[in-house]
């Protein structure tokens, strides 16, 4: 469905604003072509549901064929247990509570957990053995980001020996996320960048993988940077998030010369104009309560004169930057724009409006909103 077609379908069903609004069709491609890709690839899939947040949208991954999903907190793991598929957990868990409340999840769905330092392997035995039950491990390895991780191989190595001899934790793998490699727009440089950071992943799997029983689960990747690290082929598991999404900042990116887009964008805001009182703009009713404000304006599709710029306006508002000459917008006129960063858009929300393949819409909540804790 195009974008015209999307903001006729939402006017004609009154739709509030302002919404997040789902074109179901292009997000089921989305998953649908990255599912394909991986079995091609003999990778596993493992998509991270920080992005979505979704009951609805994470089944339809694992029904898609994807052996789990990622969360990146706790609470995303207590609010997507219900699905009861495999989670992994991926950032170190700091906190006998959360521990606990994770030790709770864990009798409802398979559960993994990293770790990157030697601290957190004991705490981890104790909650185990005291809810009689057990976790997966994965060394968590930094690989350039700087944010979680081991930082030299050797400490991979030496926290992997000390998991395999701690009763309650399985050692299964390694986790390293290139997220400073994700948003590189030009190719060669993001591809060069990608090449350093697997040659640090494949020194920690180097040290890690004599401490494991069988063959290791080497996890990471991301939307940025999937077709880079497939062709490396050293990890045997993605974790893509925003591709079942797009936004303006991956828009931004550059692919493979000669490459196809490998998504679409299926994610839009609609915002409404609530004031038309001045020259060369109009105010509407999505501010930075509504709109991500940490990356690049939402990018206008629909509704305006191309050309319209999104300015920031304040909590509740932003301005429609109108090209001169330009028809100008009433009251009431519907915008429809590609949010700018979906992420921690998506999490200001309470529910999706979705646009069926019938053209009927509905509504799916944001199941982990708010669960940062």
């Amino acid at each position: 469905m195009d974008a015209a077609q999307l903001l006729k379908t939402v006017l004609d069903a009154q739709v509030e604003t302002p919404a997040l609004i789902l074109d179901e069709i292009a997000m089921q491609q989305n998953i649908d072509a990255m599912a394909e890709r991986a079995h091609r690839h003999s990778v596993t899939l493992r998509p991270h549901a920080k992005t979505h947040k979704s009951i609805a949208i994470g089944r339809k991954q694992i029904e898609a064929g994807a052996v789990g999903l990622c969360v990146a907190k706790t609470g995303e793991a207590e609010a997507l247990a219900p699905l009861g598929c495999p989670l992994l957990v991926t950032a170190p868990v700091v906190g006998r509570q959360k521990l606990q409340r994770l030790a709770q999840v864990s009798h409802h769905a398979p559960l993994t957990l990293v770790v990157d330092h030697p601290m957190l392997i004991a705490e981890l035995s104790a909650v185990a053995a005291a809810h009689a039950t057990s976790f997966d491990v994965m060394v968590d390895v930094d690989i350039g980001t700087g944010r979680t991780g081991t930082r030299r191989a050797e400490d991979a190595g030496e926290i992997a020996a000390l998991i395999d001899s701690t009763a309650g934790l399985r050692l299964v793998g390694i986790q390293a996320y290139a997220g400073h490699v994700q948003h590189i727009e030009n190719f060669e440089a993001r591809r060069a960048a990608a090449v350093a950071a697997d040659a640090m992943l494949r020194e920690a799997v180097a040290n890690v993988r004599p401490h494991l029983a069988g063959p290791p689960t080497i996890t990471g990747s991301g939307t940025g940077s999937f077709a880079i690290d497939i062709e490396l082929g050293t990890f045997t598991e993605l974790q893509v998030g925003s591709y079942i999404f797009g936004d303006v900042e991956y828009n931004a990116i550059d692919y493979a010369p000669g490459a196809e887009r490998p998504y679409r964008n299926s994610l839009y805001i609609l915002a409404r104009v609530v004031s038309a009182n001045q020259d060369g703009f109009v105010t509407v009713d999505a501010g930075s309560k509504s709109i991500s404000m940490d990356g690049p304006a939402p990018q206008i599709v629909a509704g305006c004169p191309a050309g319209t710029q999104w300015g920031r306006f304040g909590d509740e508002f932003s301005k429609l930057i109108l090209p001169e000459g330009a028809e100008p917008l009433e009251r009431g006129d519907l915008v429809l724009a590609v949010v700018p960063h979906c992420d921690p858009t998506i999490n200001m929300f309470d529910s999706y409006t979705v646009v069926t393949d019938s053209g009927v819409v509905q509504t799916w909540p944001v199941d982990a909103r708010g669960r940062s804790q």
